[in-house]
């Protein structure tokens, strides 16, 4: 079955502190939006990927494409105002027929392995995404009062998240939502179960500078 991608790079890197978009800091000489697409065009050289960016950050990618000699071929969609509005933008690119992940473009250590399950689930269970266990303790806030909860109980939610790409595309002619956090929320919207697969802890989003210290020493080993 046909395989498509959705790779999301709206970041502007506040939280890093800089002035550089997280996506295009460097991780072992590489910008990071380069190892994301990388590992997805080894599991599949010839996935179609589709990549979000805004428009004003488009200019700055493709020279550091032109400078790294990046010649993985892919689409080039603008990014919205929303999460939820890139996503669409991205999927008017994307083919009717086969499978679809959307994939955040500062997780580039995502295994192959989890990519492959996602995927191969997806064909018959149609709405798929990956999650890690919880193994910090958990406090659920009320007010300036504050509970233990059962961590068992939660997941953490990585990507690709993978759908038929007519059931996402069907999902994303719904109005916006605020409750809308991630593609599984909207598809969810639509009364669709999501199926959970196990993710891999190294499929970290690089958020924060501490998080570009664990992305070194990841890209090392």
């Amino acid at each position: 079955m046909k395989k498509q991608l959705i790779i999301v790079a709206g970041g502007k890197g506040l939280r890093m502190g800089g002035e550089i978009p997280k996506q295009f800091l460097p991780v072992n000489g590489k910008p990071v939006l380069m190892l994301t697409l990388e590992t997805f065009h080894r599991f599949d050289s010839e996935m179609k990927i589709i990549l979000v960016l805004p428009r004003e950050q488009q200019a700055y990618w493709k020279g550091l494409c032109e400078n790294c000699h990046f010649e993985i071929p892919y689409l080039l969609a603008d990014g919205g105002e929303t999460r939820f509005l890139s996503v669409k933008n991205g999927l008017s690119l994307a083919d009717d027929d086969g499978l679809i992940g959307v994939h955040d473009g500062v997780r580039p250590f995502v295994s192959q392995e989890v990519i492959a399950r996602c995927f191969d689930i997806a064909f018959s269970k149609a709405a798929v995404i990956p999650v890690i266990d919880v193994v910090e303790t958990i406090r659920k806030l009320d007010g300036e009062q504050s509970e233990t909860v059962d961590r068992n109980n939660y997941k953490l939610v990585q990507t690709p998240q993978v759908f038929t790409t007519s059931l996402l595309k069907c999902a994303y002619r719904q109005e916006y939502s605020p409750c809308f956090t991630d593609d599984a929320s909207v598809v969810e919207a639509m009364g669709i179960k999501v199926t959970l697969v196990p993710g891999n802890r190294e499929n970290i989003k690089i958020t924060t500078p501490f998080d570009m210290i664990i992305a070194n020493a990841l890209a090392n080993v």
